[in-house]
């Protein structure tokens, strides 16, 4: 089978390898029908993830046909049309049973696909504990609108999870990539007060201003003073952050009220500093780290539902032959991308 391989840092390469086999009866096989490409698997070619392991097939952005379960999986079967999670978790450790699920202590358990083990942007991927990694697509719900359910619409949906959104808040936004547009329509999910949108790219945030007519869009230079001018306690009630920028992250809590929550959501490529002298009295509340991924059940009865649309996110397609050309158009950000879909059986 054809799949997109991290080869060493800096480069990857569509190779042909063998189709994967059930090596777990928890296991399951995947005919991968469409992948997408996420930032994350452009930190791993930049050599950003340092557990990232050459040689594995990338991806972790997929939805897909099951072919094949192990003995012990009971919630899928073959022919089922599915989402895959973007992490591995036994749903039975300390962590998993408080829906810790990216801190799982399998040996693969967190980030595995298409960093640690083989991921999706292949034709065939396979799926460690299926039962927990695996929900079904509603009948209704076509591949497009159910893709980014395993990934950055469950990274919103944790992110405004457990930041604590309500109905009187001022919420404001930083980054208006596809994880922070997600990450905005579960929040608009919540009925916030306000939701304000900061964003550096220009046709980013007319992207935004086109669609949610209701949310306020603003650059970085105008961010603080804006949100300082619309809110009722002198900053955001909760910000979320999904940029990593180079100045996003002071930014965010700069933009806060006292005793705020500030949820990163964003994977950074360096450190970042905490500077407590400056929010000294500000009694802030940091809410950071990876997704904890086990809401997708619920992100697809919303879907179905019609509560969230991201396939207005998918502006380009290609087939997996030429999946270099999708990887330049998302890198370079040309021609307005946003997401990307690959068509794994093309």
């Amino acid at each position: 089978m054809k799949a997109y391989t991290y080869i060493e840092r800096g480069r990857f390469s569509l190779l042909d390898k063998p189709k994967p086999a059930l090596q777990d009866p928890r296991d399951a096989i995947v005919r991968v029908t469409l992948a997408s490409i996420c930032t994350s698997d452009l930190h791993i070619k930049h050599g950003s993830v340092p557990r990232a392991v050459s040689g594995i097939t990338v991806g972790h952005e997929m939805v897909g046909i099951v072919e094949e379960v192990g003995a012990q999986v009971r919630n899928v079967g073959a022919g089922d049309r599915v989402t895959v999670n973007v992490e591995t978790f036994c749903g039975e450790c300390f962590f998993c049973r408080h829906g810790y699920v990216n801190n799982c202590v399998d040996r693969n358990g967190g980030w595995a696909l298409g960093c640690r083990i083989d991921g999706g942007q292949a034709e065939y991927v396979r799926v460690p504990y299926a039962d927990q990694g695996l929900n079904r697509i509603p009948d209704t719900v076509s591949d497009e609108q159910a893709l980014f359910t395993g990934d950055i619409l469950a990274t919103g949906y944790w992110a405004t999870r457990i930041s604590e959104i309500g109905t009187e808040d001022t919420v404001l936004l930083i980054g208006a990539g596809p994880t922070g547009i997600c990450t905005l329509l579960c929040a608009m999910s919540k009925r916030p007060k306000r939701i304000v949108v900061c964003e550096k790219s220009p046709e980013r945030r007319r992207f935004v201003r086109e669609r949610y007519p209701r949310v306020s869009v603003v650059g970085p230079e105008e961010c603080r003073d804006f949100v300082m001018r619309h809110s009722d306690h002198g900053g955001a009630d909760v910000v979320l952050e999904a940029a990593g920028a180079e100045d996003t992250f002071r930014l965010a809590w700069e933009c806060a009220r006292p005793n705020a929550i500030v949820t990163v959501v964003a994977l950074y490529d360096k450190p970042q500093v905490l500077p407590l002298p400056d929010m000294y009295g500000k009694n802030l509340t940091f809410r950071t780290g990876g997704v904890d991924g086990c809401d997708c059940a619920e992100i697809l009865r919303m879907i179905e539902a019609g509560e969230i649309d991201t396939t207005p996110l998918i502006t380009h397609r290609y087939p997996l032959s030429r999946i270099d050309e999708a990887y330049d158009l998302f890198e370079n950000r040309r021609d307005g991308v946003i997401k990307v879909a690959v068509d794994c059986n093309e």
